[in-house]
């Protein structure tokens, strides 16, 4: 059995954890606003810009001079993921769950005879799909030192991913990223945004409205589709730093919670040894008294 001592340093102990848990889980609340609302603010456009490139690329459908961005390259057979992910921890399951849905799709696609690559986005994803794909990985990109995320960064990571499109080095390209809907859930999501996957511009109520284009469709895609590219990705971003201080807000509350559990069954213990020594000395004087 523990010392007194040792249980009153156990306690201690679990007490100055507690004071870091809450502090983190502060912190998280207080960044979480600003980040909520930033990455609210990035739907829009960029579910704006989904629908216009909708638009345009019906237009343009069956053009032989439509752009690889759009229509591919022809075939299937090597993939890239890019997967979005944090550069800290303590935040639950935030990233591990984005790993886990980019693992995944990984297998699955080896699995069909695919090639995969991996363009990592976040220290935490690396460190984790390096331990099965580190042969695989053909960049990585930490966003450690940004204190604020701006779309440059966006444009930087979507640069890197269209050099090596241009180049051949793949076909296909999914982006991985957690969408924020609330602190206690957030949803990892995959879409592909090499080729773009454009839904039908065509509605319920009938078909879609025809437009003139000046200049023409392919001409205005060649200049929108790699713009897109940098929205999509910024708008990851976003939705990432939101989810990441909503996970980490719920986990550390989980924490302090737990910190709390534990120093209340810690100073029980405690109370109770502390008892149980004190009647056992009494008695010893006690006995001790009688016999003389």
């Amino acid at each position: 059995m523990a010392s007194l001592k040792d249980m009153r340093v156990r306690i201690a102990s679990t007490k100055a954890t507690q004071k870091i848990t809450k502090a983190m889980q502060m912190v998280a609340a207080s960044k979480l606003r600003r980040a909520q609302n930033a990455a609210e603010a990035a739907r829009p456009y960029a579910e704006k810009m989904d629908t216009v490139i909708s638009n345009i690329a019906s237009a343009a459908a069956g053009s032989p001079n439509a752009s690889p961005l759009l229509v591919g390259t022809g075939k299937d057979q090597v993939h890239l993921l890019l997967v979005c992910t944090g550069e800290r921890g303590l935040s639950g399951a935030f990233n591990s769950a984005i790993v886990r849905l980019a693992r995944d799709r990984a297998f699955a696609l080896m699995n069909q005879g695919k090639e995969v690559k991996f363009f990592c986005v976040g220290r935490k994803g690396y460190e984790q799909l390096r331990r099965i794909f580190e042969k695989q990985i053909v960049e990585t990109v930490e966003l450690r030192s940004v204190r604020q995320l701006g779309f440059v960064n966006a444009e930087d990571i979507a640069g890197k991913v269209l050099a090596r499109f241009d180049a051949g080095e793949f076909d296909v390209c999914t982006l991985f990223y957690s969408r924020f809907q609330s602190v206690i859930a957030q949803i990892p999501t995959a879409q592909q945004v090499i080729p773009l996957a454009v839904e039908d511009a065509a509605t319920s109520d009938g078909p879609a409205p025809s437009y003139e284009y000046e200049p023409e469709e392919d001409e205005i895609l060649k200049g929108l589709l790699p713009r897109n590219l940098a929205v999509q990705i910024f708008r990851a971003l976003l939705e990432n730093n939101a989810s990441f201080y909503g996970a980490q807000m719920t986990a550390m509350d989980n924490a302090t919670r737990n910190a709390g559990e534990m120093i209340r069954k810690q100073t029980l213990i405690y109370n109770r040894t502390r008892q149980a020594m004190i009647t056992k000395e009494l008695i010893e004087i006690i006995s001790g008294a009688e016999a003389v």
